[in-house]
């Protein structure tokens, strides 16, 4: 027996239901984890309101860390004991769960369970966005929205590892001052500024070969301005709201833009991806140049609260449930 959230139906905060739940053996590929720390992400906002249908009911959540339990038939790769995390389908707030074993990998001794809870999701979107989605190269001018957040922090200081020129947009002075601290080089306040005259001024009027978007419908046509012709618009995220149905043509009208709608499960569904990508990310955060900021933890009982604070927009950093 273990405790879970699930959701019944499409809602607020409030369609987050604390349930006991009955777990069996792992089956053929498959491993029970005992689960230490548990990421949340937008993401499960997004499961959680419907933007992201699941089929009801459901588990939420799609990152933890924690030890196995027992493995299936056929798994090689673990055993007992094991420290470990993963991305994997919605499920992941729980205090033991049974998965896919192929989902999993080890966890260095140096990375922490908090850490690794609150970066698998974040660190693995950012690793396919700079490394693969488009390969920052060193002296690349690059304009990341919501640089304050969990997804953002890690991006800035991977830009900075790469040898980028990050140009950052975030809500507050307060949250200016964190992208600072994590290595941006021009930080646009865009509440007060128009960041798309910024960014040209700050590229002496040429525009960012790449623009980051996590934001959605509010960055949408500034982020379009502030490419350079033939620039690629990365949109992988909703935080404002969707982007309305547009037409296709403003990309040429633009500069032939290209853009790109990617999802990081696309990036680590085949396994080698997976390791290649996890151990791309275990390799920055252990040499330093990234940091992880878990900035505040919830009891898995209180999931909606760090829902509430998600969605806010009241946090920066991660945020990592404890079963």
């Amino acid at each position: 027996m273990t405790q879970a959230i699930r959701i019944h139906q499409p809602g607020g905060p409030e369609a987050l239901r604390l349930e006991d739940l009955t777990l069996g053996a792992p089956g053929v590929g498959e491993a029970r984890v005992r689960q230490t720390a548990i990421g949340v992400n937008y993401v499960d906002v997004y499961h959680r309101t419907g933007l992201y249908p699941l089929p009801l009911p459901a588990g939420i959540g799609v990152e933890a860390a924690g030890v196995v339990e027992a493995v299936g038939a056929g798994v090689t790769h673990l055993r007992a004991g094991d420290r470990v995390a993963y991305v994997s389908p919605p499920g992941s707030y729980a205090g033991e769960r049974v998965l896919a074993a192929d989902r999993l990998v080890k966890l260095p001794d140096d990375v922490s369970d908090r850490t690794a809870a609150g970066m698998m999701l974040k660190g693995l979107t950012v690793q396919a966005l700079v490394r693969r989605v488009y390969a920052v190269k060193p002296g690349d001018a690059v304009l990341v929205h919501a640089a304050a957040g969990g997804v953002g922090t890690i991006m800035v200081q991977w830009l900075k590892a790469l040898g980028a020129t990050v140009i950052a947009t975030v809500g507050t002075d307060e949250k200016a001052k964190l992208a600072r601290a994590h290595g941006a080089d021009h930080v646009i306040v865009y509440t007060r500024e128009k960041f798309p005259e910024r960014v040209r001024e700050l590229t002496g009027g040429a525009g960012v070969p790449v623009v980051y978007d996590s934001v959605g419908k509010a960055t949408w046509e500034g982020s379009l301005d502030s490419l350079r012709p033939f620039g690629l618009m990365v949109s992988f995220g909703n935080a404002s709201g969707s982007v309305p149905p547009f037409d296709v043509g403003v990309l040429g009208r633009k500069g032939s833009l290209y853009l790109t709608r990617p999802t990081v499960f696309g990036y680590v569904a085949k396994r080698e991806d997976l390791e290649r990508g996890a151990a791309e990310l275990f390799e920055i955060v252990r040499s330093g140049k990234v940091k992880i900021e878990v900035s505040r933890t919830f009891p898995l009982a209180e999931a909606a609260e760090a829902h509430r604070a998600l969605e806010a927009r009241a946090t920066t950093g991660s945020l990592v449930l404890l079963p």
